[in-house]
């Protein structure tokens, strides 16, 4: 079985296979009926258009470069590799077709990549995760394959506008927050740079949800992205390994075991092109969707009218790949997401080995020594985790190797990447459960736990009142669990934290008595965004203006360059262009609100903006509970008194984990305060409120080009990084913020006066905590103010007492202000009123949004990717000639 199927190149479209007179005749009749109805569409789709469409010929040309070969080859697949019925070429037929013309390019790039890997045969990665979001495919391909002007003069002579076809791709929902984007930007800076490397992941079919606003708050509806299918994948048929769940362990006489019975669900791949941007690379996104085979269709059962029963393996392999993160409060919830994670480490394992095998056994004889030097296993947080287990249990009962070995093998494969510090986070699952699915890979880890105390009574005897915390398995009577972050750190060659703090949170605290162990062990990788897709595809306007001014486009593979920027930060000529620029960005932003929410914004007005997974210590609430006070100041002023303050749009956004409770109610609540600011006469002029339904890549593309103010604000030592603040500060949006994640260095590299600093820093966190354990937190007047005035019923009937109550107490589950919105309320607010003065000198603003942008030269993904690639990874570029 090749591992990797080239795709029939799409010459097929000449159709020669009929011989037949008759039979030539009679396709040849239907070809003429379906191409003359397409051309009646497209004459319509072009007349109600208004535009002038040339004489365009459906014609195959799959690497065409004009414009003009372009629109042939797109007209070609309406016509001949239809999706819909042949009567209208409207944008959503359009979108279809270009999509077909643009992957022409992409498969034959993709097949000379794959060619040129099985060439040389150099050491590849394998990036697992649980979370993609790639956003829109359409307008990063023609962006990467430096065809997007060609393209929308194609589609011009096509009655279209490339804008109206863009916007009907829905996105891939196949990720929730930063941890899919990053490892998407991953991919992208991957192919950009020429490295070897696979990305693996699953084929959600209903996402996470989709986020509905209604007057109860949010409402979760499935996505429907693969509701038609999506142009971008391609089914392998020949890529299908069976996963196993459930079952029991045999030990045969020779003394080895093996994992025996269960259920067998089918891992399919369907794989998704990641080009590179100006490369002839073209990488995979390789994601997997169960299934199970027909012989497991039951059919006596089926015709005796038990059609449940008779597809009941059917069913269950439908439910693993779903939906992302599905709840997990009974065990069958707890099983399927064990399920997902097993499924997804299962597959790309069997893959990775085969692929090895097949180019190894090519050479002669494979070496199990060499796969190391082949492979590179990165586990992007734990969910991939049981790739350890697994690994191991392929090595030993299927490969026949020893403990040592194995374990040799898998410790100098596999590298794992922490995202967080948070307890809920840091995965710890049920030894029942992981006895019952996986009996075979729990005994593994038993041993793998077992080894490594006897290692560490040994040889580090002073640590033997830690292990309790440190080992994999807690044995606590109450509720035995594995700890899956655990795990990874005995059995990585490398753990990496993804912002200098956290890398020193990790070193320092979470896994310090690991770090006293393996000090060389642990690294910092600070994360970073591709700037193709951040900043030079989403703003055309300010990525042409950088262009002018450094003299060169070279900047946007290598991000260092805008630091050359800052010699032009006076310059007047500069700043007219740069707010022109922002200008055209904020009311295209005003457009898509108006469209998406009814609310008509300012874009006079600054746009505050503050865009993330709804929790409670990214502190959505203590923005809110900003804007309630100065909603409420705003009231109590004269209207003389109101034009002299800083009009501002406040615009919220993101999902709340379906069932995380006071999330959804500070949804609930930024939409109460947003129905009455906006309503209210003598105060929407100078402030709007706007929730943003359905936060996903696209709408970023949208938000962060046009937002002046980023809102960073999480409690310190609680947000691994963060990635979005990377490209609000790219776009030339200034950052309010706490010293955590990422922000430390942000502020750093674009310079502390354009950085709007408020709140406790991380050292200060636990100390502040007892205090208000302690009773001596003394709340500020404005913070009380703005609890009452909630209270007060200013916003609606909805019953708020038990999210403010989380706010109040000194203790106790749910109180305490565990993540510190009283506490930073104060200072909070004299950096807003800072923002609010700066924002009123237009040209002091302009200088710092400019100095943002030239300082963020060191957060692009190329970075953090080269170094990952040197300095764990240890691959290299291989680059198609």
């Amino acid at each position: 079985m090749s591992l990797f199927p080239l795709i029939s190149f799409p010459f097929h479209y000449l159709q020669k296979s009929f011989n037949s007179g008759i039979g030539y005749h009679i396709f040849s009749c239907k070809f003429c009926f379906f191409s003359k109805l397409s051309d009646m569409s497209m004459e319509a789709t072009t007349k109600s258009n208004g535009n002038t469409r040339a004489d365009v010929e459906a014609i195959a040309q799959p690497l065409g470069e004009q414009a003009t070969e372009i629109a042939s080859n797109i007209k070609y697949h309406a016509h001949f590799s239809p999706h819909f019925s042949p009567f209208k070429f409207e944008p959503e037929q359009a979108y279809y077709a270009t999509a077909d013309s643009v992957r022409d390019r992409l498969i034959k790039q993709w097949n000379d990549t794959y060619l040129h890997y099985d060439k040389v045969n150099p050491k590849q990665t394998y990036y697992l995760s649980m979370e993609y979001l790639q956003g829109r495919a359409l307008t990063n391909a023609i962006g990467n394959l430096d065809i997007h002007d060609a393209y929308a003069d194609a589609l011009k002579k096509l009655g279209h506008d490339l804008e109206e076809v863009v916007e009907q791709e829905k996105d891939a929902a196949l990720g929730n927050g930063g941890l899919g984007r990053l490892a998407s930007c991953f991919l992208d800076s991957m192919t950009t740079l020429n490295l070897p490397a696979w990305g693996y992941g699953l084929r959600y079919k209903y996402g996470l949800f989709k986020q509905l606003i209604t007057k109860a708050g949010q409402e979760e509806v499935p996505e429907d992205w693969l509701e038609k299918f999506s142009p971008w994948e391609v089914v392998r048929h020949d890529v299908v390994f069976p996963v196993s769940f459930f079952g029991h362990v045999e030990v045969l006489p020779s003394g080895s075991r093996k994992w025996v019975g269960g259920e067998v669900i089918q891992a399919v791949a369907y794989d998704v092109p990641i080009p590179g941007y100006r490369t002839k690379n073209t990488n995979s996104l390789r994601l997997w969707e169960a299934k199970a085979s027909s012989e497991d269709f039951n059919l006596f059962l089926f015709n005796d009218g038990q059609y449940e029963s008779a597809a009941q393996l059917y069913s269950r392999a439908q439910q693993i790949c779903a939906v992302l993160y599905p709840g997990d409060a009974t065990e069958n919830g707890k099983l399927l997401r064990l399920k997902q994670q097993f499924f997804l480490c299962c597959a790309s394992l069997q893959d990775i080995i085969a692929r090895f095998k097949e180019r190894e056994d090519g050479k002669g004889a494979h070496q199990w020594s060499e796969f190391p030097k082949k492979v590179a296993i990165q586990l992007n947080d734990t969910h991939p985790t049981l790739t350890i287990p697994e690994l191991m249990r392929l090595l030993m009962d299927d490969e026949g190797l020893g403990w040592d070995e194995a374990w040799n093998i898998t410790t100098r494969t596999i590298a794992y990447t922490n995202h967080t510090v948070l307890p809920e986070a840091l995965e710890k699952w049920s030894q029942a459960v992981m006895w019952k699915l996986l009996p075979r890979h729990m005994e593994i880890i038993e041993e793998i736990d077992k080894r490594f105390v006897a290692t560490i009574m040994s040889e580090r005897p002073d640590l033997e009142n830690k292990m309790p915390s440190m080992r994999i398995l807690d044995h606590d009577t109450s509720k035995p669990v594995v700890r899956m972050a655990n795990l990874c750190v005995v059995s990585s060659h490398t753990v990496n934290g993804v912002a200098q703090l956290h890398s020193d949170i990790l070193r320092a605290e979470l896994f310090a008595d690991y770090v006293s162990v393996w000090p060389t062990k642990f690294q910092n990788k600070t994360n970073g965004i591709t700037p193709r897709r951040w900043i030079r595809f989403c703003s055309p306007e300010l990525s042409h203006i950088i262009t002018k001014w450094l003299k060169t486009d070279q900047w946007v593979t290598n991000l260092e360059l805008l630091a050359n920027l800052r010699e032009f930060a006076d310059n007047a000529e500069l700043h007219a262009e740069w707010e022109s620029a922002k200008m055209a960005n904020k009311k295209r932003l005003a457009q898509y609100i108006l469209r998406v929410t009814g609310v008509s914004i300012d874009p006079n007005t600054l746009f505050d903006i503050q865009v993330k997974r709804i929790h409670e210590y990214k502190r959505q609430l203590l923005n809110v509970l900003s804007v309630i006070y100065r909603y409420k100041k705003l009231k109590e002023m004269s209207p003389q008194e109101r034009k002299n303050t800083t009009p501002r749009t406040v615009m919220i956004g993101g999902k709340a984990f379906a069932t995380y409770t006071n999330a959804k109610r500070i949804v609930k609540l930024v939409t109460d305060v947003g129905d009455v600011v906006n309503s209210d006469p003598d105060v929407n002029n100078y402030l709007k409120v706007v929730f943003i339904p359905n936060y996903n890549v696209s709408v970023a593309e949208m938000l962060i080009p046009g937002s002046e103010l980023s809102q960073h604000i999480s409690t310190a030592g609680m947000e691994a990084s963060g990635t979005s603040n990377m490209k609000f500060a790219l776009n030339g949006c200034l950052i309010i913020g706490t010293l955590d994640g990422a922000n430390v260095e942000i502020r750093e590299e674009i310079g502390e006066d354009n950085f709007f600093l408020f709140g406790a820093t991380a050292d200060e966190v636990p100390r502040l905590r007892k205090e208000r354990e302690n009773g001596l937190f003394k709340p500020d007047p404005r913070f009380e103010e703005a609890k009452q005035f909630i209270r007060s019923g200013a916003f609606g009937t909805y019953d708020y007492n038990p999210l403010l109550e989380s706010l109040e107490g000194n203790s106790g589950y749910g109180r305490g202000d565990y993540f510190l919105v009283g506490h930073d309320f104060p200072s909070y607010m004299d950096a807003q009123s800072r923002v609010d003065e700066a924002y009123k000198d237009r040209q002091r603003w302009i200088k710092m949004s400019i100095l943002s942008t030239s300082g963020s030269g060191k957060f692009s993904s190329d970075r953090t990717i080269s170094q990952y690639a040197k300095e764990i990874w240890n691959i290299e570029e291989c680059r198609v000639p």
